[in-house]
């Protein structure tokens, strides 16, 4: 009798707590795939559950232990009943966001808002890609170009998200958008709304922080305190500080346009009577599922590069340091930890 075969994965047990274990190697279902993973990115979320602070802990969406991994790139290594073998081989990334494909949400096409969805690595139960090996949906896949390699793969899922935002200030060439929070996901934002020619600022809290941003080319990075008093047609809140979401309102020009991508750890207050006095736009942007085909493009064309985000790739051995706030050896500059499960 063959013995069933396992993987290595990185295993969440409770806030603080984590091995890397030896688990049952996926299945291909019907329907799905299994991918072997290349690259995996560790981000914000998954901090939150790596501290207990992760609101779906509290909301029943979500449970100890847990496979973490959303953001991830792969080579398709086996398919289940009802899927074209010609997956096989395919390099690809996924949708975060799993819909159930029957509500209402899910037939207009907004399944990334589905009160029954799945999320790889997140939500639901749906184990992610902090592993060697991830089974998805098929219908979640999106192909990689070979201009996309595995590391700018890993990128898609968080630039899908700043791509969203960037849209959402409606900005273009004779405009000027404030991101406040220069980390992976401000960054991303600042690089697409200046791909669409508008002139960006950033305001952000630390040295470090600020100087990698003008690294970038970035030649408007403020301190908070020092934000000049300019007329910015958009503000997009991309930081964890409870207190921004009211400092956009107020920072934003009349008729201009707010987006909220980030999340804070407590509630957030905003005075809606300046967005009535002032007639502007709010937008909030939850997920990357509306914008991954298009940041593949924007990456495989060159019209935004992530690369320097990147700070270093480790191993899952090193993931859980990485979590509780310690920077590996030797990393560079950047906001974005990747790993390699293979390493």
């Amino acid at each position: 009798m063959t013995a069933a075969r396992s993987i290595r994965a990185f295993v969440l047990t409770a806030p603080g707590e984590y091995e890397v274990q030896d688990v049952p190697a996926p299945v291909t279902a019907p329907g799905e795939v299994v991918v072997d993973v290349e690259r995996a990115g560790v981000c914000g979320t998954d901090a939150e559950f790596f501290s207990g602070a992760m609101a779906y802990l509290h909301q029943g969406h979500a449970a100890y232990p847990l496979r973490l991994g959303h953001e991830w790139a792969g080579r398709v290594a086996g398919v289940g009943d009802g899927v074209d073998p010609a997956w096989i081989g395919r390099r690809v990334m996924g949708d975060t966001m799993l819909g159930c494909g029957d509500c209402r949400r899910c037939r207009r096409g907004y399944q990334h808002v589905c009160d029954k969805r799945q999320e790889v690595g997140i939500r639901g139960g749906r184990p992610g890609a902090l592993a060697e090996q991830l089974a998805v949906p098929v219908g979640s896949l999106h192909v990689l170009p070979d201009a996309v390699d595995a590391e700018l793969g890993a990128l898609v899922e968080p630039g899908g998200n700043a791509l969203r935002a960037a849209e959402g200030t409606g900005a273009g060439p004779g405009d000027r958008v404030l991101v406040l929070g220069p980390g992976t996901i401000g960054l991303l934002v600042a690089m697409f709304v200046r791909a669409a020619g508008a002139e960006v600022h950033l305001m952000g809290r630390t040295v470090d922080s600020l100087a990698f941003a003008r690294g970038l080319g970035f030649q408007h990075v403020w301190a908070e305190e020092a934000v000049p008093e300019l007329p910015f047609d958009a503000v997009v809140d991309a930081s964890n500080d409870a207190r921004l979401p009211d400092r956009a309102r107020e920072l934003v020009e009349p008729a201009g346009r707010l987006v909220y991508i980030g999340l804070a750890g407590e509630p957030s207050r905003v005075d809606t009577r300046t967005l009535v006095l002032k007639d502007v736009t709010s937008v909030g942007v939850l997920s990357a599922s509306p914008g991954l085909t298009a940041t593949v493009r924007a990456y495989a064309e060159g019209l935004v590069d992530p690369r320097p985000l990147v700070a270093a790739t480790v191993g899952l051995e090193e993931v859980g340091r990485v979590l509780a706030g310690t920077r590996p050896p030797h990393a560079g500059p950047g906001p974005k930890i990747l790993v390699d499960p293979h390493r």
